[in-house]
């Protein structure tokens, strides 16, 4: 070294430097690059594929990384020293550490990793050519390394092999809400509501068990009525007891037959289909795979005692995702009406999740699925009218009550 001329000893001082500054921008790139954006670009290069080749194995990439990143700074020390020694003296070791150290923060560590962290992909895909030929190098320090730190790890108990590389439902959403400017608004929403299918059970947005209409398959007659006045689209059929059903009859499917001529009580049992039972607590991302697989469009939701609870239906599966259709739009008016005082006159049997969907609130659905229901869990009795509480933000005012049952609220957003 001593017969390295000041000259040279400044032009190695210089390139250690820069390489310092090369593998702490890698370094920062490689762990800050976008590992899904990276899959898209490994389709058409090649510096991708080796990037994420190299990233499937982080214990080597990052030693390989540091290693050389330690070498080089600690060679960039002796070099420093032994220029100041030759320029200033034994007296400047110590400004000459300073500077050196001053130097590497600014220049190789700070500015190179904070411009890799905003431009990992210009970084991290041509340093991959370089990191991945020293990998080959410095495979047996690397690899020697690896296990020091491994028993090292050991002895504090930490498992260095546990990896957890799946991305949870919340970061997923996380996700899609930072695509804002990527995704169209609507689209966002739509991949949001898929996201929280699995959250939402079949009882949250099925059509209760009272809301249904039932008629006995032994009595021609009474089908017959309830064909002509029925405003449902379904009819469920029993036999003997409304407890036993045994099946199912879409309306549109007579309608079928009146326009063929051929509508008479046989052909009419025909078109009853057998249920199709669904489990209660199913989630509807779990349902919906159910209906893709059994070609069903709707089903009955029976409890544990295998009592039907209520009626699940495809449609309304979808709604979840894409909102409301709009053939349902008429049923929401009815449901809920804005007053000119700001409140709103609301039937009780709408769903917890829709009232907060239509009001943006955010009451609890873990009580109760109806607005009814909510009430009365609330109350633990039947209530009078003209009675109000309170839940959460909103105030509630019985307005109707017939036959022991609430028929009709007001509700009042509270500031």
């Amino acid at each position: 070294m001593e017969s390295l001329s000041t000259l040279w000893l400044s032009l190695i001082l210089f390139s250690l430097i820069l390489a310092s500054a090369f593998f702490s921008s890698t370094e920062t790139s490689m762990m800050a690059i976008n590992r899904y954006r990276l899959k898209v670009l490994s389709k058409t290069s090649k510096n991708a594929r080796r990037t994420e080749h190299l990233l499937k194995d982080t214990d080597q990439l990052i030693g390989t990384i540091l290693l050389g990143n330690n070498f080089v700074n600690i060679f960039a020390a002796s070099i420093a020293t032994i220029l100041a020694i030759k320029l200033w003296g034994e007296g400047s070791i110590v400004w000459a550490s300073l500077t050196l150290t001053f130097v590497i923060l600014i220049f190789a560590e700070t500015t190179p990793k904070t411009f890799a962290a905003k431009n990992p992909e210009k970084i991290a895909l041509p340093a991959s050519i370089i990191i991945a030929a020293l990998i080959k190098i410095f495979k047996p320090f690397v690899w020697l390394i690896a296990q020091i730190s491994k028993i090292i790890l050991k002895l504090f108990g930490i498992n260095s092999h546990q990896k957890n590389q799946n991305i949870s439902s919340e970061e997923l959403r996380m996700v899609v809400n930072d695509a804002a400017p990527i995704i169209a608004s609507n689209y966002q929403k739509m991949l949001l509501n898929i996201i929280d299918l699995e959250k939402v059970n079949v009882e949250d947005i099925m059509i209760p068990r009272h809301e249904l209409i039932s008629v006995d398959i032994n009595n021609p007659g009474e089908i017959i009525k309830q064909l002509e006045r029925t405003q449902r689209t379904r009819l469920l059929t029993y036999d003997t007891s409304s407890d036993n059903i045994t099946g199912v009859l879409h309306v549109r499917n007579v309608v079928n037959l009146y326009a063929k001529g051929e509508f008479n009580i046989d052909n009419v049992l025909a078109l009853v289909r057998k249920p199709y039972f669904v489990p209660e607590g199913t989630s509807l991302a779990h349902q919906l795979e159910h209906f893709q697989a059994q070609k069903r469009r709707l089903g009955l939701v029976v409890d544990e005692y295998g009592e039907v609870r209520g009626l699940i239906v495809l449609e309304d599966i979808l709604e979840e995702i894409v909102g409301q259709f709009t053939s349902n739009q008429s049923e929401n008016i009815d449901e809920i009406s804005l007053q000119k005082d700001g409140s709103y006159l609301v039937d009780p049997r709408i769903s917890v999740r829709e009232l907060n969907a239509m009001l943006n609130i955010n009451l609890s659905v873990a009580k109760a699925k109806t607005l009814n229901g909510l009430i009365l869990e609330e109350l633990q009795t039947i209530p009078k009218r003209d009675v109000s509480l309170k839940i959460d933000m909103l105030l509630i005012e019985i307005i109707q009550i017939s036959n022991q049952t609430i028929k009709l609220v007001k509700l009042s957003k509270l500031n």
